[in-house]
């Protein structure tokens, strides 16, 4: 008897372990989502597919958007932009004043807000960070050329920053900034922990701690972030997910395979060819993200023969944009003639696009002292971009218009981290590279860009022009916008001349996502937090 009941206990215990065996194995998938078909609770976990991994995770130290995608969630700004345009909103700064002269701000910050390792925010944690970042160079801090340069250079906008108690802080300017609130909103300026930044300091980039709505778990290089909701998130509620992770999936459409196979939740980069695929699809959605990039084609303007005007000016006519916006953008773009888009105030709509001319390019050529040609580099971005989604096969099209002008140009290219480094290095003869708004404002285009005060930070072609550099700083501190527009105007004429570049596109950039993804609204900045998305 007692044998027979051992065997019947061990033979329920065998049962029931199989069957919680089985339950394991179907209640999570490999990306760590539940499978809520099998365990019957609500899907909490977002998986993010895109084309890139950041280079950092420390915000200020990088200018590429891959960074903020991710940093965005975990750090928080003083001021915020809207859901889906650049208006002010208050952020860590729950309110603020300006001096009559424009040289004085006071904020007064939000109360009872803790870093995610416990640390309490307050105004001594806003002033370590800028006194971090004012203190360093365009190699530790690239986007704080923002402000004019930094703490030793000439032109620097911020005379101090201090405490005027726990929850009060003040920055006290050396000249007007008209777009200071704006700057001040830009994804590099997240707050970060101080106890977090003295404890692990270069290290910090792989170990971001800030007051977000996600907090950081895991970093596999080229694989995945994984981040996970904040506990003690300040905004009550708040994030509506569980976690996120960011994968990379290289190709667009191994992405798109990957969305369609519901591995992953949201991708980034469709390319247009394939809008009709994801509206076909009953499961799917195409998301379009406003526009507010450009896309081009830069010259290092310091080594020869891109040092001379009229070479790139002829090869600007050697492009034909219309043709590369049909093939590979599904009429979501238009052609580029300035160093900013038309969505941006102060636009020069009266400046005449370099026309499609091979025959009057070669006659630059002729002129500049290249009767044959020449050859060249032409670098080509490895990971797909908002403003172009298919740069390598962009450039295949430049590289044969150019060789109908007799300009042989040779097609490199790199990982993405490395590309970055060299061209702002100056390595590279020519490079395509894109810029997608920060704030809003004309300063974020031609000012980051194009400045001799951003040689080293974000102006890869190392382009300089006094007379540029001195309306450009006139517009900083004119405070009546319209002046500010003529002068911007003024500017982009004078680059439109110099040629640095070969503007291409503004674009609208795709994503998808299924269709039981919901609250997600894509900023025109190329990065926004996923705090209200969920699952429907």
């Amino acid at each position: 008897m007692k044998k027979t009941m051992k065997l019947l206990v061990i033979s329920i215990l065998a049962i029931s372990m199989f069957l919680v065996g089985c339950s394991s194995k179907t209640s999570n998938n490999t990306d760590g989502k539940k499978d809520t078909a099998s365990s019957g609770s609500k899907k909490d976990t977002l998986v993010f597919a895109r084309g890139g991994d950041s280079t950092s995770l420390d915000p200020i130290t990088t200018t590429e958007g891959e960074t903020f995608k991710v940093t965005e969630n975990i750090f928080e700004t003083l001021l915020e932009y809207g859901p889906q345009d650049t208006t002010i909103h208050p952020g860590l700064a729950k309110s603020w004043t300006v001096s009559k002269d424009g040289l004085t701000y006071t904020f007064k910050l939000q109360e009872g807000v803790k870093f995610q390792d416990g640390t309490d925010f307050n105004a001594d944690a806003v002033v370590f960070n800028f006194d971090r970042w004012m203190n360093g160079d365009a190699d530790k801090f690239p986007y704080y050329t923002m402000f004019g340069g930094y703490k030793k250079d000439k032109g620097h906008v911020i005379k101090d920053v201090k405490a005027l108690d726990a929850n009060t802080v003040q920055f006290v300017l050396k000249r007007p900034q008209a777009p200071f609130l704006k700057n001040l909103a830009m994804s590099p300026f997240g707050i970060a922990s101080p106890t977090a930044v003295k404890k692990y300091g270069d290290d910090f980039r792989k170990n971001p701690v800030g007051t977000g709505p996600f907090k950081f778990v895991e970093w596999k290089q080229n694989d995945s972030i994984t981040l996970e909701k904040n506990p003690d998130y300040w905004k009550k509620g708040l994030p509506k997910l569980n976690k996120v992770i960011f994968r990379v999936i290289p190709e667009n459409t191994a992405r798109l395979n990957a969305l369609t196979n519901g591995e992953v939740d949201i991708m980034d980069g469709l390319n247009n060819s394939d809008e009709a695929t994801v509206t076909s699809n009953a499961n799917l959605q195409v998301v379009e993200r406003p526009s507010m990039n450009i896309g081009y084609i830069g010259f290092t303007v310091n080594r020869k023969p891109f040092d001379n005007k009229l070479v790139r000016q002829a090869l600007n006519m050697a492009v034909d944009k219309k043709a590369i916006i049909d093939a590979f953008y599904g009429g979501k773009a238009v052609a580029a003639k300035n160093a900013m888009p038309p969505s941006v105030e102060g636009y020069n709509d009266s400046v005449q696009e370099y026309p499609y001319d091979l025959e009057k390019a070669k006659k630059l050529l002729a002129e500049a002292g290249y009767p044959n040609g020449f050859k060249m580099d032409l670098w080509a971005m490895p990971v797909a971009r908002p403003y172009m989604p298919e740069a390598q096969k962009v450039a295949e099209v430049i590289q044969e218009s150019f060789n109908k002008i007799g300009v042989k140009a040779n097609i490199k290219t790199e990982d993405w981290a490395t590309y970055l480094a060299d061209a702002a290095k100056g390595k590279f003869d020519s490079f395509m590279l894109g810029w997608t708004g920060d704030n809003g404002d004309a300063d974020n285009f031609l000012y980051t860009l194009l400045d001799k005060d951003s040689i080293g930070a974000n102006n890869y072609s190392f382009y300089s022009n006094d007379k540029l550099h001195d309306i450009l700083i006139k517009a900083q501190t004119e405070p009546d916008q319209n002046k500010r527009n003529d002068l911007y105007k003024q500017a982009q004429e004078i680059i439109h001349d110099d040629a640095p570049w070969i503007p291409l596109v503004h674009s609208t950039p795709l994503l998808a996502a299924g269709k039981d993804v919901a609250g997600y609204l894509p900023h025109p900045t190329g990065s926004e937090a996923l705090t209200n998305v969920y699952f429907k």
